[in-house]
């Protein structure tokens, strides 16, 4: 992702390439579009992780450790693992993320990412500056850990706010903006999440991403957080701007029950898309996921092997 000219400068020339200088007739929000992710190189390579969010009761309730999921993940032959964030212990320490990095190695595995909880909605102010802090603690955190992207969120409007959708993505820009910039200092990714609040489709999760100037930025992208007439179609149009993918078990699409994932057709819509990359199963099924994971990844990886 790195470039000789700025994203900005490629959708241009892309544009005026195609159209002709004097036939661009762009609208100026176009014009300051940022451009796809440009990886390099053709063809699609997906390798399998695990959110740690998948087994979230088991923490809470004691059944399993962080270290647990680490064997978890090596057991189940995935390439790598995505300690969420909410589950280290607090107070966190660099000897902590330290000794967990060295066990992930010596289990074969990579940390293909981790997450952090913030809103990026607020106005300018005190909560705004707290919720960009703790962000850029948790990137110097994932750069110890060597964990290369950070998935993060928009939020929504702030409860009891009569801000307006469009400042709520201002201010999401904003402060998105601010983090990519200290997130480049570290060598860290960050990855919009399409998580509901101001982010509900494909359109408004681009409305942000497109917005962003950083080559450290992009979209991870959650099969199953988009409840819209066609999920599968939203996968496909946030894909040239995605860096990580979460895999969900369950589709329910806008007025539609709840469906198992077809998992062939997202891995095939990554592959057509050239994607390169984790693919991390979070899964929130209402069955023990002890049990129920490995019988998912198994699916994936079958799936993967006949690609």
């Amino acid at each position: 992702m790195l470039f000789s000219f700025s994203r900005r400068e490629f959708i241009q020339s892309s544009i005026a390439a195609t159209l002709g200088t004097s036939a661009l007739g762009v609208t100026s929000q176009t014009a300051q579009a940022i451009a796809p992710i440009q990886r390099g190189v053709k063809g699609t390579r997906m390798k399998l992780s695990c959110a740690a969010y998948s087994y979230r009761d088991h923490f809470k309730s004691g059944v399993m450790t962080m270290y647990d999921f680490l064997e978890a993940c090596a057991t189940m032959g995935l390439d790598g693992a995505e300690p969420t964030s909410y589950y280290f212990p607090d107070p966190l320490t660099n000897e902590w993320i330290i000794d967990y990095k060295r066990r992930a190695f010596l289990l074969g595995l990579d940390i293909s990412g981790t997450a952090v909880g913030n809103t990026f909605t607020h106005n300018p102010g005190p909560e705004r500056e707290k919720e960009i802090q703790h962000v850029k603690n948790w990137i110097d955190h994932a750069a110890l850990l060597g964990a290369p992207t950070i998935r993060i969120f928009a939020g929504g409007i702030p409860k009891g706010s009569d801000m307006t959708l469009e400042q709520a993505q201002k201010n999401a820009i904003e402060t998105t903006q601010e983090a990519c910039a200290y997130a480049a200092t570290r060598g860290v990714f960050l990855a919009l999440e399409n998580h509901g609040g101001i982010v509900p489709d494909a359109d408004s999760v681009l409305a942000i991403v497109e917005k962003v100037e950083s080559d450290w930025f992009g979209v991870n992208l959650d099969t199953g957080n988009f409840h819209t007439a066609d999920p599968y179609a939203d996968m496909a149009k946030v894909l040239p701007y995605t860096m990580t993918v979460q895999v969900k078990v369950h589709i329910q699409p806008q007025g539609g029950q709840k469906t198992e994932a077809d998992f062939k057709r997202i891995l095939t819509i990554l592959a057509d898309g050239g994607y390169r990359g984790y693919v991390a199963l979070e899964y929130e099924g209402a069955n023990d996921p002890i049990s129920d994971v490995p019988r998912y990844i198994e699916k994936l990886q079958t799936i993967l092997a006949r690609m």
